[in-house]
């Protein structure tokens, strides 16, 4: 058995759980409703406020959908109760964020600044920082595989680089750095 598979996802209170037909999960909660299709050779049962999820067979195909959807699930459910949020800062000289309505505008040393749209499912806020202390940009969504995403393409737009560590960078993340050139020794 898939150890994350077995697993039994609870329901907060507040959160509406379906199974439809066709194998279609709607998870409605606070935040937001989600809609996931789970593989036909799944199933998914709810027993109060326990969701199960079982496979037919051991099949190695079966064994990783077991554990995918389960994952899933429980990803929506935690979406919908609570959210998700998404730390990014703008390590740079001059670098800046700014949200207005859905729009990000970016100034990342660039000869003009950026302009990303967010869905209407995320909502942005950006810190501007004391003076010495790098721009932070937040972004809440509940639903976790497109903040990631976005997230993922707003760090792209600037990675940060090895040497001096300049760029977008999720908060807390540790990143790799490389000495410079050394001075030859004449």
């Amino acid at each position: 058995m898939s150890r994350i598979g077995k697993l039994p996802v609870n329901l907060p209170a507040g959160v509406t759980f379906k199974v439809e037909p066709g194998n279609v999960v709607k998870v409605k909660g606070p935040l937001g409703e989600l809609v996931q299709k789970v593989d036909p050779d799944i199933t998914v049962a709810v027993e109060g406020n326990v969701v199960t999820v079982s496979r037919p067979t051991d099949q190695p195909r079966h064994r990783s959908l077991h554990g995918l959807y389960r994952a899933l699930i429980n990803n929506m459910v935690i979406g919908v109760s609570t959210g998700y949020t998404i730390k990014q800062e703008l390590v740079g000289v001059g670098f800046r964020a700014e949200v207005k309505g859905q729009v990000l505008e970016l100034s990342l040393g660039y000869s003009h600044d950026i302009h990303f749209l967010l869905p209407n499912e995320i909502k942005a806020t950006a810190e501007v920082a004391k003076k010495g202390a790098n721009p932070v940009l937040t972004m809440t969504s509940f639903d976790k595989q497109l903040l990631g995403m976005v997230a993922a393409k707003i760090r792209s737009l600037r990675k940060p680089e090895p040497y001096k560590g300049k760029g977008i960078k999720f908060v807390g993340e540790q990143l790799r750095r490389k000495a410079g050139k050394s001075a030859s020794a004449k």
